[in-house]
This record gives structure tokens, C-alpha cells and sequence, in this order.
């Protein structure tokens, strides 16, 4: 007989550690490969894991309510030899790293709150049968902390999140309808947290800090200011996507050379088609906005410019086959960030874009996002216009190359040609592009060349495309 190993798998490139909240086989149960083993729970996502191996499970080394990094053996699975030499070897995870911290995509409105995952003791007592009572009960490690501390039972609460989950508005709502306080004083956070690692101890109050960054194998340690805190001043702890995001976008402006081009769009033609097809496009149930379009046109510019659509492996540039678009989507009304991928968007029609991005926008907000939504990114955009913003000059969601901010569409007057050929003063609809880029493989001019194609195709969009 031989052991496999399960390990806790890595929900993403943005996924450090998981919270094993159900086993759904015990010790000496048959298991079947591909047959659900255990529940988890992420900063992003709620997933049942599949056994990788036929057996029996022998050994369960997490228990329910633990979080453990990414790759940690949680279990092993007793097997034939002949079976565990016919598994494939999992492949080992990828380094955590958070989305980039900036606005929400094109094609969505702000967002809805969202509830905020952080690690907490595990709950007492047995969990409900069913998938959907242990989601409403379990709800998430931060949700449980408060209602212990305020001595809630979630249970009995009617949760708006996913299968009726108990979400951290929800459980802030009822004790603030309750008047409750809690018994004692929340505890401080536990510091800075290193990515692949649980959180740090937390220097006090005023004093300065350290933050370790993996980077390419190595640890770089970032200093954290000393910060005098005065009578009147509001001291909130960071959430842990909060400090996940200072920690990506730390160690994104320490790996790549960054540098941000704008240039200025006339989105008059996209104006006027959206117009004559926004109604039969809501006649098949899909909300056009501006940002399938501008989509559309990052596809073409990747087509064109493809060092746009790659990574750095060392010194290597990994030119990526497929055109994967990270959609910045705003949570928590604009205090945390998830980035979901809408995959082979250059195949998609426009149609297939405007439905691929609201649909991942409202899995977002919702907390329904899969595996393969959160994954495999290799250019993302960001509106900072949906905010009324000019342009932003956002920072590379690693480990892409570059990352698109959109400004706010809106009326300006500018020079324009009139009949006769002359210059002229008219109202057009203009924004402005601003194109962070990786200077180690991209140069001024190729991303110039990029944000030229891209305009070209916004200002001539073909109507035959919609």
C-alpha cells in the first residue's frame, strides 16, 4: 500500500492559505478520485476539493476551522501502489499574490458590500447536513469572531449572502439593532502579513514595524514607519485582503519598472452605437455598457503588440497564447478589490464580452466566484472613471506587464474638422487611457504604439462588430 498526499490547493494566483471548514469523509470512509473530500473558505472563494486519489482516507492532519498556508498536506490517502504511480504529481502553487488595489471594471456600477475573511478559532459543536446550513452557519472566520464576541448565534440569523450566509454587515446590522456591545475589547491585529506565511506579530501602537516580501526566492524586509497616534485620531485595523493588497503592491513596484503613457480617446462613435443597440442587446438580457467595447479594442492592441499580453520567468519573456482579461471589480463600496478573469475574451463577440464581464462582476459581489474566474490573468483593467476620475496611473497586477486605467467618458469641447476642412470648436465625448507598464520589456514606444491602436479602434469602431 502507498500514502498520497492531499494538500490544501492554491484558489488563484492571489491565494496564500485556505480555511478547511468541512471534512465531508472521515478517517477509514472509501473515497473515490474527484470525489468531494472537504469544504474550504478564501479571502476570495468557497470551494469543495475533490479527492486527487481512489482509497481510503488514513490520516487527517487539519481540522475543521484551521487555516493553513497553501500546499499544506492537510490529509493522506491510503492506496495501491499501482493506483498512487498512475496519479499525476500536483504541480506546486504558484507565489500568493493579491490583485492590484485599484477601482472597479468597465462594465459594472459600484459595487455591493462584500464580507471580509480572516482567520478566527474554529466554532463549537457539530455543523449543519447540508451545504447550504453549514455556509449560513459557518459563515466566514471574521463574521464568527464578531458574533463570539458579541455572543451571537448565527445560526439564527437570515444572512444576504450565498445560500442565505451570514455576511459581516449582517451580523454588524443586528448588533447595532441590538444595541449590543462586546464583552471585552477586540484584539489587535497580528501584524503585517508575509505572503506564504500566517500573520506576524504586530509591533505596538506607534512603534515602527517590519513587512517581509517574497521576491524571485528572496525576502526583502520594507520598514514601516513610526506613525504618532493623538488624542481625537481613529485607529482601524486592516482587513487581511487589505493587508494582502499593501503587500502586492509593494512587492509589484519593487519587481517591475514601472512607468505610465496616457493618451486622450474620442469615445463619439462608441456613443452613438451604443445608443442604437443598448435596447436589443437588453432584449437578450445583457447590460451594454461602454466597457465591452474598450475590451474589444484591448484585444485588438494585444493582437498587435502581444510583449503587451506577456510575463517575465527570470530573464525570459513569456509571450502568452491566450488573451485573459483581469475586470477590477470594486467590493465593500471601494474598500477592498477582486480581479476576475474573463478568459479567451479574443474570441468572444461583443456580445460575449459585455455578458462575460457583467456576469463575473455580479459573481464577485455575490462571493460566487469558481477556481478558474480568479486565475490566469494576463492584462487587466481598471476604471478609475467609473469614480469620476480623470485618468489613474494604476500599478501591474503580477506577474503581467501592464494594466489599462480608464477615465471618466464625459462632454468637452476640443478641435474639431469642420465641413469646409477647417479647425473648428466642438462637444465631443472624451476620456483619457492612462497604460502602467513594465519598463524592464515594454518601452515608451510600444506602449505609445499599444494605446495608438487601441484609440484607433475606439474612434472607428466597426458596426458590423456589434
Amino acid at each position: 500500500m502507498a500514502k498520497v498526499d492531499v494538500i490544501m490547493p492554491q484558489m488563484g494566483e492571489s491565494i496564500a492559505e485556505g480555511t478547511l471548514t468541512k471534512w465531508l469523509k472521515q478517517v477509514g470512509d472509501a473515497v473515490e478520485r474527484d470525489e468531494d473530500l472537504f469544504e474550504i473558505s478564501t479571502d476570495k472563494v468557497d470551494a469543495d476539493i475533490p479527492s486527487p486519489s481512489s482509497g481510503t482516507l488514513a490520516e487527517i492532519l487539519v481540522q475543521e476551522g484551521e487555516t493553513v498556508e497553501v500546499n499544506t498536506i492537510v490529509a493522506r490517502i491510503e492506496t495501491s501502489k499501482e493506483a498512487a504511480a498512475a496519479e499525476p504529481t500536483p504541480e506546486p502553487a504558484l507565489p500568493a499574490e493579491p490583485p492590484a488595489a485599484e477601482p472597479e471594471e468597465p462594465a459594472a456600477e459600484p459595487a455591493e458590500p462584500a464580507a471580509v475573511p480572516a482567520a478566527a478559532p474554529p466554532e463549537e459543536g457539530p455543523a449543519p447536513g447540508t451545504r447550504e446550513e453549514r455556509l449560513r452557519t459557518r459563515s466566514t472566520p471574521l463574521v464568527r469572531k464578531i458574533a463570539a464576541d458579541h455572543g451571537v448565534d448565527i445560526g439564527q440569523l437570515e444572512g444576504s449572502g450565498i445560500a442565505g450566509r451570514v455576511t459581516r454587515d449582517d451580523i454588524l446590522s443586528f448588533i447595532d439593532a441590538r444595541g449590543a456591545q462586546p464583552a471585552e475589547a477586540p484584539a489587535p491585529p497580528r501584524g503585517p502579513v508575509v505572503s506564504g506565511a500566517g500573520p506576524a506579530p504586530a509591533p505596538a501602537a506607534g512603534e515602527a514595524g517590519v513587512l517581509r516580501l517574497p521576491i524571485h526566492g528572496a525576502t526583502l524586509e520594507v520598514k514601516l514607519p513610526k506613525v504618532p497616534i493623538r488624542e481625537g485620531d481613529r485607529v482601524e485595523d486592516m482587513s487581511r485582503v487589505r493587508l494582502r493588497t499593501m503587500e502586492h503592491m509593494l512587492m509589484s513596484q519593487h519587481v517591475s519598472a514601472h512607468v505610465t503613457s496616457v493618451t486622450e480617446i474620442d469615445f463619439e462613435r462608441v456613443v452613438q452605437l451604443r445608443k442604437k443597440f443598448k435596447a436589443s442587446f437588453e432584449a437578450e438580457g445583457v447590460k451594454l455598457t461602454f466597457g465591452p467595447f474598450i475590451m474589444r479594442a484591448v484585444v485588438e492592441g494585444l493582437k498587435a503588440y502581444p510583449i503587451l499580453n506577456a510575463s517575465v520567468d527570470g530573464t525570459r519573456i513569456v509571450y502568452h497564447a491566450d488573451i485573459n482579461l483581469g475586470i477590477a471589480v470594486a467590493l465593500d463600496d471601494g474598500k477592498e478589490l477582486i480581479v476576475p478573469v474573463l478568459r479567451n475574451a479574443d474570441r468572444l463577440s461583443l456580445m460575449g464580452l459585455a455578458e462575460g464581464a457583467n456576469t463575473l462582476a455580479e459573481k464577485a459581489r455575490t462571493r460566487t466566484l469558481d477556481f478558474d474566474d480568479i486565475q490566469g490573468g494576463t492584462f487587466t483593467i481598471t476604471n478609475v472613471g467609473v469614480f469620476g476620475n480623470l485618468f489613474g496611473t494604476p500599478i501591474i497586477n503580477q506577474p503581467q506587464v501592464a494594466i489599462l486605467g480608464t477615465g471618466v467618458i464625459e462632454k468637452r469641447p476640443i478641435v474639431v474638422r469642420d465641413e469646409l476642412g477647417g479647425d473648428a470648436i466642438g462637444i465631443r465625448h472624451m476620456a483619457y487611457f492612462g497604460l502602467s507598464y513594465d519598463h524592464r520589456v515594454v518601452d515608451g514606444a510600444m506602449a505609445a504604439f499599444f494605446l495608438n491602436k487601441v484609440q484607433e479602434v475606439l474612434e472607428n469602431f466597426p458596426e458590423d462588430v456589434v
